[in-house]
C-alpha cells in the first residue's frame, strides 16, 4: 500500500471530504448535546467561566432550603404571638367581668368623729361664746333733781321707756345707782347698767331685744334726768369665742393602700380645711373620702376602688377625746358571696395563663422557637458574609409580666383588679411590638429569598449563553455540511475516474 500514489486532485478532494466530515461530526454533536462547548478543549475560557457561574448558582440554591426554613420559623413565631394575643384578650375579659361584680366588701374601713355643730359647709363645729360690746355715758356723774310737784320722769334706752318715780334718792336727787336700777328694771332694754368707780354709768349690750353695739338714750325727760343730754361713746366691741370643735387642729393620716399620706389642717385660713368639699379634695390622693350626717358625725372611708384597704393610722391634735380616734381605721368586712364569685374568675384566669405558657412552648419549627429565647441565623450568600441574626424572645407568662392569681389575695377590689388589667395591657403592647419586629424580619427574609432565586436564574442564564449551541444555526450547518459532503464525494469520484481513464490509455 505504501507504493500507492494519489494524484493531487484526488488528494485534495479527499482532504476536503475529511474536513467536511469533521465539521459535520462537530455539528451533530452540538445538536445532540445542545452545547457548543462541552469540554475545555472546545473553548477553555467559556467552559471554565460557565462552570464557575454554575457552581455559584448551585451554592446559592443550596442556601434556599435554609432560608425557606427561616421563613417557616418566623411564621410559626408570628402564629404563636397571634394566639397568645387572643389569650391575653380573653384574660382581659375575665378581669373586666370581675370589675362588673359588686364591691367585694359589705363594710369598708372607717374612722369617724362627732363634732358638735359641724355641717358640710362648716366642719369645724364647736361652742361659740359672744362677749357683748360695752358703751359708757361720758357726761360724768350725772344726777337728776327730784321735782316732787311734777309727774314721774322718763327717758328711752334703745327705744324702750324707762320711768323714774317722783321721789329721788338721797337729798332728793336721782343718783347714778337710781338711774342704773331703773334701767335694769325695765324689760327688753337689751342692756345692763352699772356704775363704775368714777361715777360713770356703763351700759353693756346683752345681745337681746335687737340690741347691738350702738346704744342710744333719748326721750323728752332725758336732759331733766341727767341734767344734760348725755353722750354715749362706743367701748369694747363685741367678740365671739369658739371653744371645742376642729378649728386649729391637725389630722395626720398615713398612706392608705399606696396613696399619699394626708395632712389636714382645720381652720378658715389659707391652706386650711373648713368644708366637706375641701376635706374630700385633700383626701383624694390618699384613696379616702369623707361624709357627714345631721348629727355632725364626720366619717372617713376608703374609696370603692380600694374597698379592701384599711385606713392608715390617724394622729395629730385632731385625735383624742371627742375627736377622731388615733390609730388605723376599722378593718373592712368582706362580702362572702362576691368573693366566691371572684374566686371562680381567678380560676378561669389561671387557666388562661397556663395556655399562654404552652402556646409559647409550641411555637417552634424544625427545633427553633423564637418565642422561647432561641436565635435564628440565616446565611444569604455562598461566602457566608451576608447574614441575618434574629434574636428570639421569652413570651411565657413571666416574660410577659403575668402570673397566676391567688383567691383571697387577688381580685379583692377594683384597685387590685385594675393592677392586673395594667399588666395585661402592657403584655398586649409587648406582643404587638414584637409581632411588628418579626413581621419586618420576615419581609427581609422573603425579599432575600426572591433575590436569590432571581440571582440563580441570572447565573444559569449567563452560563448557558457561554456554552449552549444555537440549534437553528447548527441545523443549518448540518444541512450545508451534508450537501458539501455529497459534493466532495462526487468530486472525489470524478477525480478517481479521471485517473482510471489514463490507465486505460496505457493498456
Amino acid at each position: 500500500m505504501s507504493g500507492i500514489v494519489l494524484s493531487a486532485s484526488v488528494r485534495q478532494n479527499l482532504l476536503s471530504l475529511q474536513s467536511t466530515a469533521d465539521l459535520l461530526s462537530t455539528t451533530q454533536n452540538r445538536l445532540a448535546t445542545g452545547n457548543k462547548v462541552n469540554s475545555a478543549l472546545d473553548n477553555p475560557t467559556n467552559f471554565f467561566t460557565a462552570q464557575g457561574l454554575n457552581n455559584r448558582a448551585s451554592d446559592i440554591n443550596n442556601l434556599l432550603d435554609s432560608i425557606g426554613n427561616g421563613v417557616q420559623v418566623l411564621q410559626a413565631a408570628n402564629t404563636g404571638i397571634t394566639s397568645i394575643q387572643k389569650l391575653v384578650d380573653t384574660a382581659k375579659s375575665i378581669a373586666n367581668q370581675a370589675l362588673q361584680t359588686p364591691s367585694g366588701y359589705s363594710t369598708k374601713s372607717q374612722a369617724s368623729a362627732t363634732i358638735t355643730g359641724a355641717t358640710a359647709a362648716n366642719l369645724l363645729g364647736g361652742t361659740s361664746t359672744t362677749t357683748p360690746a360695752t358703751n359708757a355715758v361720758t357726761t360724768g356723774t350725772v344726777t337728776g333733781t327730784v321735782d316732787a310737784s311734777a309727774a314721774a320722769k322718763s327717758f328711752t334706752v334703745n327705744g324702750q321707756t324707762v320711768t323714774l318715780g317722783t321721789t329721788g334718792g338721797t337729798s332728793g336727787v336721782w343718783s347714778m345707782s337710781d338711774i342704773a336700777g331703773a334701767i335694769n328694771g325695765t324689760a327688753n332694754v337689751g342692756v345692763n347698767a352699772t356704775v363704775d368707780g368714777t361715777g360713770h354709768l356703763v351700759l353693756t349690750s346683752t345681745g337681746t331685744a335687737g340690741a347691738s353695739d350702738s346704744i342710744t338714750l333719748g326721750g323728752a325727760d332725758v336732759a331733766a334726768v341727767f341734767g344734760a343730754t348725755p353722750t354715749v361713746t362706743a367701748g369694747t366691741n363685741a367678740s365671739t369665742t369658739t371653744t371645742g370643735g376642729l378649728s386649729g387642729t391637725t389630722l395626720n393620716i398615713a398612706a392608705t393602700d399606696g396613696g399619699t399620706a394626708s395632712v389636714i389642717n382645720f381652720g378658715t385660713g389659707a391652706n386650711q380645711v373648713s368644708t366637706l368639699d375641701q376635706l374630700n379634695t385633700a383626701l383624694a390622693a390618699n384613696n379616702l373620702t369623707a361624709s357627714i350626717d345631721t348629727t355632725g358625725k364626720i366619717t372617713l372611708t376608703t374609696t370603692n376602688d380600694h374597698a379592701a384597704a384599711t385606713i392608715g393610722a390617724l394622729s395629730g391634735s385632731a385625735t383624742g377625746a371627742g375627736l377622731f380616734t388615733a390609730g388605723a381605721g376599722s378593718a373592712p368586712v368582706a362580702d362572702a358571696n362576691v368573693q366566691n364569685t371572684r374566686s371562680g374568675l381567678i380560676a378561669q384566669y389561671n387557666q388562661i395563663v397556663d395556655q399562654i405558657k404552652t402556646t409559647a412552648q409550641d411555637s417552634s419549627f424544625n427545633g427553633v422557637n423564637l418565642l422561647n429565647g432561641d436565635q435564628l441565623k440565616l446565611v444569604f450568600n455562598e461566602t457566608g458574609k451576608s447574614t441575618l441574626n434574629i434574636q428570639g424572645v421569652t413570651f411565657d407568662p413571666a416574660g410577659l409580666g403575668l402570673s397566676k392569681l391567688t383567691a383571697g389575695t387577688d381580685f379583692l377590689d377594683n384597685s387590685n383588679i385594675n393592677k392586673v388589667l395594667d399588666s395585661l395591657n402592657t403584655a398586649s403592647s409587648t406582643l404587638r411590638s414584637q409581632a411588628s419586629a418579626f413581621g419586618s424580619n420576615l419581609s427581609v427574609v422573603q425579599i432575600r429569598q426572591d433575590f436569590n432565586k432571581n440571582l440563580i436564574n441570572v447565573l444559569q442564564t449567563g452560563s448557558s449563553n457561554l456554552t449552549l449551541a444555537d440549534t437553528n444555526e447548527e441545523a443549518a450547518n448540518s444541512q450545508a455540511l451534508s450537501t458539501r459532503q455529497s459534493i466532495a464525494v462526487s468530486a472525489l469520484a470524478l477525480a478517481n475516474q479521471s485517473n482510471q481513464s489514463v490507465l486505460q490509455l496505457l493498456r
